[in-house]
């Protein structure tokens, strides 16, 4: 039976029988075919003789010897002592292992099929090295560096659900954050019978609406994000009354692009909550959105604001912090923050590199 026929069979037979023992295989399939594949081409390459193109009989064998060192090590070995960190004991294995293919080849194999050639003498241990360490450190290279790169995968796909549990929790955060300032507004003026309070909750149930059902993707079109900032614009535009202005300037065109959801918000309330503290008459809130050709979105939001005792900690809130930590998230290498406090103005300039919305 030819050698890689030989060793389909015993690995689809390993494959199968450790599958029925463990949820995990112990080889996956496609670590199967490249296993399968890596010592076709290696034996090919081992038994190639350009004076001797057919491929002799002792060829499998001696192959086999080496094949089966290999799967010790690559499967006893790495796993048990070298990715457990007891390199001493795979140190003592491996040498063993290598130590017993040599003594099978030279005092076996050689003896069998050269009795009058190799097989009269044993031409030394470095010789012997030569002959089977250049197979053996191939397969089980390939062995490691699959390894690793299955451990990568892993690891990226843990660090993927671990950002996007951090973003489900900061956006958990926000929501109540947002319901909870605008929940105080709402009894201020129910405290006073204003008429404006059938208003406040229309504006206030649109807002909560597009949180708590269009929102819940990492990603929403521009233009319905920009929909709700314009809602929270007119809903804390309603504390202000006759103390200020509030301008809010947006692009025309925004469907073809998506922005995470709740971000510049926070910066808008900011703004509000920054002016109608510290401030009871000349308040400005100046709000300004450009998106370029290439996606790339300026926002910009300067409001007035009076240094006193009572707003030292307003520029530390929950709300700032999040977002902050979800552009670290979501947009790690394409966006620019910059935050300033002068006198008399509190001014926020973000870039964003914005993605097209998917088909």
């Amino acid at each position: 039976m030819p050698y890689f026929l030989f060793l389909s069979l015993r690995q689809c037979v390993i494959f199968e029988v450790m599958t029925q023992f463990s949820k995990k295989p112990f080889i996956s399939r496609q670590e199967l075919l490249f296993q399968l594949l890596l010592h076709f081409v290696v034996f090919i390459f081992f038994s190639f003789d350009k004076n001797q193109p057919q491929i002799e009989g002792h060829q499998y064998l001696f192959f086999l010897n080496y094949a089966v060192c290999v799967f010790l090590i690559n499967y006893v070995f790495l796993p048990r002592f070298y990715y457990q960190k007891k390199y001493l004991l795979f140190t003592i294995g491996v040498i063993t292992a290598v130590g017993i293919v040599i003594c099978i080849e030279e005092f076996v194999l050689e003896k069998i099929f050269f009795p009058t050639t190799k097989g009269k003498h044993f031409s030394g241990l470095f010789y012997a090295l030569l002959d089977v360490l250049p197979v053996i450190t191939i397969l089980s290279g390939f062995k490691f560096a699959w390894d690793a790169l299955v451990k990568q995968r892993e690891l990226d796909d843990l660090k993927a659900a671990i950002e996007d549990s951090e973003l489900q929790f900061l956006k958990s955060q926000i929501n109540p954050h947002f319901l909870f300032n605008n929940l105080n507004n709402l009894y201020a003026y129910a405290i006073e019978s204003s008429p404006k309070t059938p208003a406040i909750i229309l504006e206030l149930s649109s807002v909560l609406r597009y949180m708590l059902y269009e929102c819940k993707e990492n990603f929403v079109l521009l233009s319905k994000e920009i929909d709700q900032m314009e809602n929270f614009t007119r809903l804390n535009e309603l504390q202000i009354e006759e103390r200020g202005t509030v301008n809010f300037n947006t692009p025309n065109t925004t469907n073809n692009y998506q922005i995470a959801p709740l971000i510049l918000i926070v910066f808008i309330e900011n703004a509000f909550k920054h002016s109608t503290a510290s401030q009871s008459k000349d308040i400005f809130i100046d709000i300004h959105i450009e998106l370029s050709d290439e996606g790339i979105l300026e926002f910009v939001c300067i409001n007035s604001f009076q240094n006193q005792t009572n707003t030292e900690n307003l520029s530390h809130g929950i709300g700032l912090k999040n977002v902050q930590k979800r552009l670290e998230l979501l947009y790690p290498n394409s966006h620019q923050l910059e935050i300033e406090e002068k006198e008399g103005r509190y001014e926020v300039r973000l870039k964003l590199q914005l993605c097209k919305k998917t088909i």
